[in-house]
């Protein structure tokens, strides 16, 4: 198990014969500290999809954002009551905190390697970070899910002063999946049991507040494979985390 992580959350290391996809070297991510990328973007991108396949090529843990929901809000959700950022606010916190946790739990494994007198903190083909999917549609969620800010009590109050995460505070990266309103039809449309409706997808567009041109985001192509939307993020973190190589 990579990184000696609960079973909490999935983690399975990407040996080449598995992912059809060759691994990278631990120098490739590795060389600034424990990461987390979050798998964001509209209902029917294929976020699971790309976000699992993504843990799996780093050997890393994955977590659906989902799974995280407290109890309130599946009571809500189940209810047929929409969510408001009151409810969303300790949801995202708890994101955030728990990706924290893990790549934690990472560095002090990593640490006890290198004591006991292991050449490298983490085993062959695994690497210290997390993926997680999370649709982060508005700037304010993802500000929240980098640490930048803290939650507003008043939830028609947007804090008006940044918070800046300490400079060691985990690297968050966002993998946006873009797609025009066609080509995300047509996906959900060829999805089996898939129960999204075109008026739900038009008010998740007009929700969406695109990340594009926000520090460490990776933009994917919804047309592109699964295999093809991998790679663009590993060159992405490369060049994000200023990998020569």
């Amino acid at each position: 198990m990579c990184n000696g992580i609960d079973d909490e959350s999935e983690v399975v290391p990407n040996p080449k014969t598995r992912t059809g996809l060759p691994d990278i070297s631990g120098a490739d991510v590795d060389v600034d500290g424990p990461f987390c990328i979050i798998v964001m973007g509209v209902s029917g991108t294929g976020k699971s999809t790309l976000g699992s396949a993504l843990a799996k090529t780093l050997g890393v843990p994955f977590i659906d954002g989902d799974d995280l929901h407290p109890e309130s809000n599946v009571k809500k959700m189940a209810s047929g009551q929409p969510l408001n950022d009151a409810d969303r606010e300790p949801w995202l916190e708890l994101i955030r905190t728990r990706a924290e946790e893990i790549c934690n739990e990472q560095k002090e494994r990593a640490e006890e390697r290198i004591l006991d007198g292991e050449t490298s903190p983490s085993p062959e083909g695994c690497h210290m970070g997390v993926v997680i999917v999370c649709s982060s549609l508005k700037k304010y969620y993802r500000d929240i899910l980098r640490g930048e800010k803290k939650p507003a009590t008043d939830t028609n109050r947007i804090p008006e002063h940044l918070e800046l995460p300490h400079p060691d505070a985990l690297a968050t990266y966002f993998a946006f999946i873009k797609g025009d309103r066609e080509t995300l039809m047509n996906r959900m449309l060829n999805r089996q049991g898939h129960f999204m409706k075109a008026n739900m997808l038009d008010s998740q567009l007009n929700t969406l507040e695109s990340p594009e041109g926000e520090g460490g985001v990776i933009v994917v192509d919804a047309r592109q494979t699964t295999e093809e939307q991998v790679e663009t993020i590993r060159g992405g973190l490369r060049k994000e985390r200023k990998i020569a190589n």
